[in-house]
């Protein structure tokens, strides 16, 4: 599994905007592609303005679909005028779940 860490820095005056549109973005991500196994949000506790994803796909098409999504490019548009600085992206290769596990939780990834 290909999983990724990115690291957002946003204007603080766009906070509340930016976390609903990034919703929109992860339960796209989670429902709609079925070669997607998570998608976490985190907010920094001390930088109230950085955001964590934690994202994990089956292979790099997986995640090469998931940059050609509806829901995707409507986040990708609406937040990223809000960015400060680039983005960080760690690439990572996951361990632990097993492939087969992070494909038995797929079905969970919607009871939130």
């Amino acid at each position: 599994m290909l999983a990724i860490f990115v690291t957002i820095n946003i204007q603080e005056e766009y906070l509340e905007q930016f976390i609903q549109a990034s919703f929109g973005d992860a339960e796209g991500s989670v429902s709609a592609e079925p070669n997607c196994f998570r998608f976490d949000i985190n907010q920094d506790e001390e930088v109230a303005t950085r955001f964590y994803l934690y994202e994990v796909y089956e292979d790099e098409d997986a995640f090469q679909h998931h940059l050609t999504t509806p829901h995707f490019l409507q986040w990708k548009n609406q937040v990223e005028p809000w960015f400060v600085g680039e983005l960080e992206i760690v690439r990572m290769k996951t361990n632990f779940p097993s492939d087969a596990g992070w494909r038995a939780q797929k079905a969970t990834l919607t009871d939130y």
